[in-house]
């Protein structure tokens, strides 16, 4: 039987918010050695395990070389003030607005 053997460009993703419920999205993407972190979101839930899952994160903050925000509710966004404060030296990007 022969093994295949993963290339670095294949991608992976990992999902640590939002896949088994609606808050708190949050899922990192890695390929050609780098690391992309899908939203930071809040998570919304009982206040003990709210307070523990919006302060640590699952992995350091300088592993994640960009941010990128689908968009600014806070379940997508609410936690990268504190994602920022953990010396995340990541660029962020957010989509536009819509226009009028």
């Amino acid at each position: 039987m022969a093994t295949t053997r993963k290339s670095p460009a294949d991608p992976t993703v990992t999902f640590w918010g939002a896949a088994r419920g609606v808050t708190g999205s949050m899922h990192r993407v890695d390929a050609y050695g780098r690391a992309v972190l899908l939203d930071c979101g809040m998570f919304q839930g009982h206040r003990a395990e709210s307070y523990k899952r919006n302060r640590e994160f699952p992995f350091r903050a300088k592993e994640i070389h960009a941010v990128l925000l689908s968009h600014a509710h806070l379940d997508h966004s609410a936690t990268f003030p504190t994602w920022s404060a953990r010396g995340s030296p990541a660029p962020s990007t957010a989509p536009l607005p819509p226009a009028p």
